[in-house]
């Protein structure tokens, strides 16, 4: 019999030192160059700040899943995606899963538009990096949980990556009750509400995921988009 699975967490920070800060310096457009002194300190100073304020929060559930064709069934979602479809090939469970920073990346980066000392884009993009941070180590957790029955976790798949609709984000974040459980909503134009917030299908197999000897985790290496600014390979 299938059992739903439902985790929602208390407010929980992590160690400033976890955040990569080459994810940080390629939002903002550095590359594999050296960002300079003076870009490393805002970097820092963004880092602790988000640090002190954030208030992470993540919650998933678990259900069954059918893949037919381009269509993945799923928690009463028929999701249309060839690349989807593609992506939980062989799953035979999904995870809807929402985390967010909580709103105070919104407002520090409302302040910093005003102020030099640390710069708007320089806290968009740390607080970027500690979103991903935050929801690799939330996956971690998952990937523990499945492991005791010996299942393995697919990379994060998030509405509007490839070619699956945006306008799926409204109906995940119902599912999940994600506005009462952890303040997580959407925009009529589909934008999360806190920006700094992810919402996700992840794949639950009995095989582990093959990435082609390539240890990422599934981020530029599992991504089409050959020509983007920020890209790592």
């Amino acid at each position: 019999m299938w059992r739903l699975r439902f985790s929602a967490t208390c407010p929980m920070s992590f160690p400033v030192m976890q955040t990569d800060r080459r994810e940080i310096y390629r939002y903002l457009g550095c590359g594999r160059a050296d960002p300079g002194p003076t870009i490393r300190q805002q970097v820092e100073r963004a880092l602790e700040l988000l640090q002190k304020t954030c208030t992470p929060h993540w919650i998933w559930a678990s259900y069954p899943v059918t893949v037919r064709g381009n269509h993945t069934f799923a928690a009463r979602l028929n999701l249309v995606s060839q690349n989807l479809a593609e992506h939980l090939q062989g799953c035979t469970q999904v995870c809807l899963f929402a985390a967010t920073l909580g709103p105070a990346p919104d407002r520090l980066m409302q302040r910093a538009a005003a102020s030099a000392v640390t710069p708007a884009a320089v806290l968009q993009a740390a607080a970027a990096a500690m979103t991903e941070t935050f929801c690799d180590e939330c996956c971690e957790k998952l990937a523990s949980h499945f492991a005791k029955e010996s299942l393995f976790l697919r990379p994060r798949y998030s509405p509007g990556y490839g070619d699956l609709d945006l306008s799926c984000q409204d109906r995940l974040l119902q599912i999940l009750d994600a506005q009462k459980r952890i303040g997580l909503s959407c925009t009529r134009s589909l934008l999360l509400v806190p920006t700094k917030s992810v919402t996700a299908i992840v794949g639950v197999s009995p095989q582990p995921v093959k990435t082609g000897g390539k240890a990422c985790d599934g981020k530029c290496a599992a991504c089409s988009r050959t020509d983007c600014a920020y890209r790592l390979i």
